[in-house]
Order: C-alpha cells, then structure tokens, then sequence
C-alpha cells in the first residue's frame, strides 16, 4: 500500500519551504533552495497531497520557532533512516539551543570518535531541517560547513538562536 505524504508551504523571510507529514508526524523540511520535487525525491512510493489544515499545526510550531518564541519543538517527527543516522539525529537534538557542536562533538556522543566523516553523511541525510537541529553542527575550526538548506539559512538560524538564546 502506498504510503499517503500530506505537504503544504511555510513561508521564511519571502522564501517557500516546502514540509510534509505522514499521519504518524513530520516527515521533511526543505530549504529555499529545495523545490517540490526534491520533497518527492525522498519518498518516491508515497502519494503527495497538499494539505494545509494537516500541517498547520508543524507550520504554526516552525513559526513560533522562527520568531525566536519557543526554542524546543514538540511535534511528532517521522523520520526513516539507518540505526547510525538516527543515532545521529537524536544526537543533534541534545544540542541545546544556541549552542554549537562540531562533528568530531557528535561522533564522540555517539560512541564512535572516528566516524567523523560518516556523521557528516548522516547529518546531510537529515530529511528535518530546523526541527532536528543540523544547523547547529559547525567545523572544528568554528567554520559554517555545508547545510543542505545553504549556508545563508545555517546563519541565519543560527543567529537566531543566538538573538533569542536565553541562558
């Protein structure tokens, strides 16, 4: 049985990102960069259907994050990957907010040192931006280092963090 993606758009700053959920949470969220098609790519089983009063809910909590109200998000998430990616994916969600970890941080949180390279794959696997917080992974030298949403949004959302950070 195919597996049915509710989608709709939640505007950033002008820009269109497009996010979608099964029925059990959410599943994606793209960037600015990123068009429809690259939603449909990860699921390419699934039959897409825009549904906005399904995702008001995601679109309402991105929103009060992005305006720098809440710093945690407690909608369901509904993500398919590896045991190693999710490891990584929980790892990246104890990362406190306006914090930053470098990928050696990570590999080491999960037990494994020298699989930096591998948790960077990982991380650039990650089908949740914002909501499972890649963003907040930088180089060891402190450098912003690749972000499937660009470099400007890895900023950007970083800088807000830092605005809004309350600790």
């Amino acid at each position: 049985m195919e597996q049915k993606i509710n989608w709709d758009i939640l505007l950033l700053e002008g820009n269109e990102i497009y996010i979608s959920a099964t029925d059990e949470g959410l599943c994606y969220v793209g960037s600015p960069e990123e068009d429809f098609e690259s939603m449909v790519k990860r699921y390419p089983a699934a039959i897409f259907e825009k549904n906005p009063e399904a995702l008001k809910p995601y679109i309402e909590e991105l929103t009060e994050y992005l305006e720098g109200r809440i710093i945690e998000f407690s909608m369901p998430v509904d993500v398919k990957g590896t045991p190693f990616q999710k490891a990584i994916w929980a790892a990246l969600k104890e990362i406190p907010y306006g914090q930053t970890f470098t990928y050696s941080d990570i590999a080491e949180k999960i037990g494994k040192p020298a699989a930096v390279r591998a948790v960077g794959t990982a991380i650039g696997a990650n089908p949740v931006l914002i909501t499972v917080p890649c963003h907040r992974v930088i180089g060891k030298n402190g450098a912003l280092t690749g972000y499937r949403g660009g470099i400007a949004m890895k900023k950007h959302l970083l800088e807000l963090e830092k605005t809004h950070c309350r600790s």
